[in-house]
């Protein structure tokens, strides 16, 4: 399970480094896309197959099915860590999360999140005094966390 969060920069050719306790559950090879709210997704290759296997299912001839599998997989690219640990992000998914320099990295359960550090503190800024409504409305009265 990918859980915690890392502060990382982004060098000039586009390369951040992953957390080495997530590189190893990411495996050699694993994807990165456009995610929800300006991030990117990361995901290792056997998420990313139940991922696909619930896109295709998706009824074609819906229009808000076609236009989410446009975004989502247009975005996607095969990843890999050079010898330092880094991965070497695209132009379009740079552009896509705004990362500049400083991004946070976060486990979310079964997959990663990059963020600029911008829009992840102002993501966590206005999330954080909801979240007990937020827990309420999730969780029914017999799951306690």
């Amino acid at each position: 399970m990918f859980m915690g969060e890392y502060h990382h920069t982004i060098d000039e050719k586009g390369r951040i480094i992953i957390p080495a306790k997530f590189r190893e559950m990411l495996g050699e090879k694993f994807i990165v896309t456009r995610g929800i709210e300006n991030c990117l997704f990361v995901y290792p290759n056997d998420e990313w197959q139940k991922i696909v296997t619930k896109l295709e299912a998706l009824p074609f001839t819906k229009r808000d099915a076609r236009q989410f599998v446009r975004f989502f997989l247009s975005g996607a690219t095969i990843a890999e860590f050079d010898k330092q640990g880094r991965v070497n992000l695209t132009s379009p998914l740079i552009d896509y999360a705004k990362l500049q320099k400083d991004c946070v990295v976060i486990g979310t359960g079964s997959r990663l999140e990059i963020w600029s550090k911008e829009d992840w503190d102002n993501f966590f800024e206005s999330a954080k005094d909801n979240m007990s409504d937020i827990a309420e409305n999730l969780f029914n009265e017999s799951v306690n966390l």
